[in-house]
């Protein structure tokens, strides 16, 4: 079976590829997250998750050329609120002030997926809707101070307590929202003929 290099330090993204039971190891590589002003918002991720991927690609040609047939999977979530991407907030501020605009509100979660094996890219991305509750001054300073979102988008992860307590509603992929739309990545990765 194919070995796959997940290009992301992100504990979410290395628990689900865990849990759809594929090998893999983690390497990651910097890439510049920065996008064109001019970019649609839903190219961004994607956009974002290519340069992983060739950051990688690359790293690999140079350290280990063992691994170079192996699939290398990057993916990048932005959130979106009223055609803006929040982004990882840069403080305690930042964070309760994203809070409290996604706060009785909608919004957007985008995860973009770059796979590139065998001279080959496959890129796709995922859309979920989440909507909040209402979300009191108490509560949010509760969840970033004892949290810390500082490395999520949005300023929240689903699968903590933020999410239990405050999330009213999600429509599409929940793991999508994690970090990772595992199943439709699974489906892709199938087209490829990897596995």
């Amino acid at each position: 079976m194919t070995q796959f290099i997940l290009a992301s330090q992100s504990p979410r993204r290395k628990t689900l590829l865990e849990w759809a039971e594929l090998p893999f190891e983690i390497i990651v590589s910097e890439a510049n997250e920065n996008y064109p002003a001019n970019m649609p918002i839903e190219e961004v991720p994607i956009f974002i998750a290519r340069n992983k991927a060739i950051a990688v690609k690359e790293k690999i040609g140079v350290e280990n050329t063992a691994l170079l047939n192996s699939c290398i999977i990057a993916a990048d979530t932005v959130v979106v609120l009223d055609q803006l991407i929040i982004g990882k907030p840069v403080d305690k501020e930042d964070a309760m002030d994203s809070l409290q605009k996604l706060s009785g509100r909608i919004h957007e979660v985008i995860t973009g997926v770059v796979l590139l094996y065998d001279g080959k890219e496959v890129a796709f991305s995922e859309t979920t809707q989440v909507e909040f509750h209402p979300l009191t001054q108490e509560q949010i300073e509760f969840y970033v101070t004892k949290y810390k979102p500082y490395d999520k988008a949005g300023a929240y992860a689903i699968q903590e307590w933020i999410g239990v307590v405050g999330i009213k509603s999600i429509q599409g992929d929940f793991y999508n929202v994690m970090g990772l739309p595992v199943s439709k990545l699974v489906q892709k990765i199938k087209q490829l003929g990897i596995c």
